[in-house]
């Protein structure tokens, strides 16, 4: 009988880890720079800019 390579076992589960670890953090990056780039659309449309606001310069 084959004995069992518990070391392969243990390296599986850290990748797995790893992975699901990794997948979180892109989540959270994903979910706050959404949340962040809708703010600034939404501030960027409220007010229009600094070039039309003030008047040409001779």
């Amino acid at each position: 009988m084959a004995k069992p390579n518990y070391q392969f076992e243990k390296r599986q589960k850290e990748l797995a880890k790893k992975r699901k670890k990794e997948e979180k953090r892109q989540q959270k990056l994903n979910k706050n720079n959404a949340g962040a780039d809708a703010e600034t659309e939404s501030a960027e449309a409220a007010s229009p800019g600094f070039a039309a606001d003030t008047p040409p310069q001779p």
